[in-house]
């Protein structure tokens, strides 16, 4: 019984600094431009040729 007493605020901790974490990339734009990424994805970089 003294575990939950530990871990449960150890897990509720963890959740909340993964929210945070999610928060801060959604803040600083990390995500505003999905098509453009679809797109640069496919894109043929003749930097990036072996040979």
């Amino acid at each position: 019984m003294g575990i939950i007493l530990i871990l449960a605020p150890i897990s509720v901790a963890l959740g909340l600094a993964g929210l945070g974490a999610f928060w801060w990339t959604l803040r600083s734009g990390q995500y505003d431009d999905p098509a453009g990424d679809a797109v640069r994805i496919l894109m043929d970089d003749s930097d990036n040729k072996i040979g």
